[in-house]
């Protein structure tokens, strides 16, 4: 009985490492706004991570359905990467703001959260930029000098 095993270049957005790591931040993400609203924090808070939470949910719809295969005229990677380190600055912001004055638990909670989804942000955008490097696409493509010759 031959089992068949799909390479990694055919493995499904939600059975990979990128995949993983989006959805975990997705739901931290919703995680740290659900803790914002109970403990009812200043709405800019609660703007801020439900907007990420829209973000990643449009991010995993794309990648989920091919869709980044099929409009090509936006370079995707380098758009998920900025919006990795945009999130980073902004949940980072936000999540030392909610700490700094203690006022409740869900408070503190949605702060620590928020910062777990720093993490989960950053390791995000390492994560495509390592697909940038090894898998160049477009016009630049890497090669050797002695190959020139």
């Amino acid at each position: 009985m031959s089992t068949l095993k799909l390479k990694s270049k055919h493995r499904p957005f939600c059975f990979s490492v990128k995949g993983h790591v989006k959805m975990f931040r997705l739901a931290l993400t919703v995680t740290s706004m659900t803790f914002f609203i109970i403990s009812q924090a200043p709405e800019p808070y609660i703007v801020i991570t439900g907007f990420e939470v829209t973000i990643i949910f449009f991010f995993i719809i794309l990648y989920m359905f091919r869709l980044d295969r099929i409009i090509n005229c936006i370079f995707w990677p380098l758009l998920d990467i900025i919006n990795s380190v945009v999130t980073a600055i902004f949940m980072m912001t936000v999540s030392v703001l909610a700490m700094i004055p203690e006022t409740t638990i869900y408070l503190v909670l949605g702060g620590v959260f928020g910062l777990l989804v720093v993490v989960c942000s950053i390791a995000d955008a390492t994560l495509m930029y390592r697909k940038l490097l090894f898998n160049p696409s477009g016009p630049y493509q890497k090669s050797a000098i002695h190959d020139k010759i």
